[in-house]
């Protein structure tokens, strides 16, 4: 799983059968740490009626299909949650990190 921005919507009229009924996001990946930008906007299939500049969970690959609710969908990406808050302690990061060194 990963987390991603809500940044757009894509309307296509005309598509694959199987994406009929399908709400399709355009999604920043970023990093759960800080927030920053983590690699380039992709598009995932929408089954939960995620919004505008909400953060998002998104599972790829066969987790995205069986998400989709369908193995045949041809989806890369599923959002399957919507993110309320988080909670991390960054100390825990820093103390692996001395142990590697």
């Amino acid at each position: 799983m990963k987390i991603a921005k809500v940044i757009g919507n894509i309307w296509a009229t005309r598509k694959e059968e199987r994406l009929a009924g399908y709400k399709l996001l355009i999604v920043q990946p970023i990093n759960i740490l800080d927030g920053s930008r983590d690699r380039t906007p992709i598009v995932a299939a929408d089954t939960i009626g995620a919004g505008m500049g909400e953060t998002v969970i998104i599972v790829g690959g066969s987790s995205a299909r069986s998400a989709a609710g369908d193995m045949s969908v041809p989806v890369d990406a599923t959002v399957v949650g919507i993110v309320d808050d988080k909670e991390f302690d960054p100390g825990i990061l820093e103390e692996k990190e001395a142990v590697k060194s």
